[in-house]
């Protein structure tokens, strides 16, 4: 989807084309803004799988089990084998982990890079044994390969709570965490050397209107902490609150649940005077509080960057719902989330049915499926005996709205994306990029150079057009073309719309066409 994903797999393309893995470009042009390692990682899928949907997505879906892996793994450690599993559960169920493997940004290896940190280094403070703490910071390195920062401070924000409140001062000053530190600085050395030679060693390069851009500045400052102290300049003004609101559908159904866990936790915190029993942890409580007030802090914030603490939202879910469903706690409470739960799984699934009979028509045999799938989840509703009924229900019903969602909604809706349709047709008609000028086209574009395999040209004068086989335009182009005396043949012609920027006129079918906007590929006579 335009605009991030198909960036950063155009990013990768090119880069697997050049050859070039120290430095980074984006259509040809200096790119300073995420750090290289899932542009690596889709480079090298993409030389065995070749550039497609599959070359660029397929490391970060296998990041993303690994992060459900993980998941479980750390919740086993802190809750045991249940509670493991159904975290892992959660996280593997949210909207939001759905999201983020099919519209591949860097969230997804992020994520599971920071859970995986956070696990073997919860793995070393049981047994120290060395090997796990240096795994961790190994996966810490390569997280901030992929985002920044912010792959560090997750970690450092879930074991400073935990061992403050449980006055586990010791930890703070270990031997073993210098060899830490080497680890991190080793995997980040590769990175280092490409920003300090693109950008360092040339002050005179022009970076977002400035000369003199340090790129390892950038990484480890102005591109994160930036944010915050307003160095950076990118800003859009929302308050604290903007991630909680965004949650409320990238973390269904389960949000419903993390609030009143959350709110348990620090209750019993307080009674306790905040100090935790033995048995006790806020690894997950702590760092997941702490890591959203730190990302809610910044000036600029957009719904994905919550992404990062889901693991450690799943785990806080997990423990509610285990002292629920076989603790017998909250009787009060648990006898209005479980018809609750379900009510709004239901609701979500006659959504899913929406969009296949009406906003998006769907072959019928589609819409038989959707019936199986519904037949068997009332099913497991009405006949099936579970203990926690409503948590298998809800992960059920999730799973089943989004096999609809992936294989109806995401591809009737790139339908309308100008870059991948274009893109796809001039590939499979092998038309050279010094063949075509793309002139006056008012959509972003990103994903046209990727499903091309070739970086095009485009151009806002006319004359620029003389010596081409092919254009591609809008109305607007089509009529300065005829204006001009230029004559042509329609070799193909489309509609187009910003797919990653719905509009409630748009989703509805009986005012999509207001929306649309029409586009033409010209062959010139």
């Amino acid at each position: 989807m335009d605009i991030d994903a198909s960036q950063y797999a155009e990013i990768s393309r090119e880069m697997l084309k050049s050859g070039d893995y120290l430095h980074i470009y984006d259509r040809g042009h200096n790119y300073l803004d995420k750090p290289p390692f899932l542009f690596w990682a889709s480079a090298a899928s993409m030389k065995v799988f070749g550039v497609n949907n599959l070359g660029y997505k397929l490391p970060a879906i296998l990041f993303a089990l690994l992060g459900i892996f993980a998941t479980y793994r750390l919740t086993k450690l802190l809750y045991g084998e249940v509670i493991g599993r159904m975290a892992a559960l959660i996280l593997a169920t949210c909207q939001g982990m759905f999201l983020m493997t099919n519209d591949i940004r860097c969230d997804t290896i992020l994520m599971s890079c920071v859970i995986t940190a956070i696990w073997l280094i919860q793995e070393w403070i049981i047994s120290r044994k060395l090997l796990y703490l240096l795994g961790g910071c190994a996966a810490i390195g390569v997280g901030m390969m992929t985002k920044g920062p912010i792959a560090l401070m997750v970690p450092v924000f879930c074991f400073i709570s935990d061992w403050i409140l449980k006055r586990q001062w010791k930890n703070f000053i270990r031997p073993a965490y210098l060899l830490g530190i080497l680890v991190i600085a080793i995997v980040l050395i590769p990175m280092c050397i490409g920003l300090y030679q693109q950008y360092d060693m040339h002050p005179e390069k022009v970076i977002d209107g400035k000369q003199g851009v340090s790129g390892l500045r950038f990484f480890f400052w102005s591109q994160s902490f930036g944010r915050i102290t307003g160095e950076n300049p990118w800003k859009n003004d929302v308050d604290l609150s903007f991630l909680l609101l965004n949650m409320l559908w990238s973390f269904l159904p389960w949000i419903f649940l993390l609030l009143p866990a959350l709110f348990i936790n620090i209750a019993q915190l307080i009674r306790q005077k905040f100090r935790l029993l033995p048995e006790q942890e806020w690894i997950s409580t702590g760092g997941f509080l702490l890591s959203y007030l730190s990302l809610g802090s910044s000036s600029y914030q957009l719904p994905h960057y919550i992404f990062v603490a889901f693991p450690l939202a799943a785990i806080v879910v997990a423990k509610l719902l285990f002292d629920i469903i076989v603790g017998k706690k909250y009787s009060g409470f648990g006898r209005f989330i479980a018809p609750f739960h379900i009510v709004i799984t239901t609701l979500l699934l006659l959504t899913s049915l929406m969009l296949i009979t009406y906003i998006f028509p769907a072959h019928p045999l589609v819409i038989v499926a959707w019936g199986i799938c519904f037949m068997a989840w009332l099913y497991l509703a009405f006949r099936k005996k579970l203990v926690g009924k409503f948590f298998w229900l809800s992960a059920s019903g999730m799973i089943i709205i989004n096999i609809f969602v992936t294989n109806q909604l995401y591809y009737s809706l790139l339908q309308y994306q100008l870059g991948s349709q274009v893109g796809k047709y001039i590939h499979q008609k092998a038309i050279r990029p010094d063949e075509i000028m793309v002139y006056r086209i008012e959509d972003p574009l990103n994903s046209i150079n990727f499903y091309a395999h070739e970086m095009l040209v485009g151009t806002d004068t006319v004359n620029k057009i003389q010596g081409k086989k092919y254009v591609l335009t809008m109305d607007k182009g089509l009529n300065d073309l005829k204006q001009n005396g230029y004559a042509f043949d329609i070799e193909k012609q489309g509609v187009l719309f910003k797919v990653s920027e719905l509009t409630p006129q748009f989703i509805n079918p009986a005012t999509r066409k207001n929306e649309l906007r029409n586009y033409y590929l010209l062959r010139l006579k």
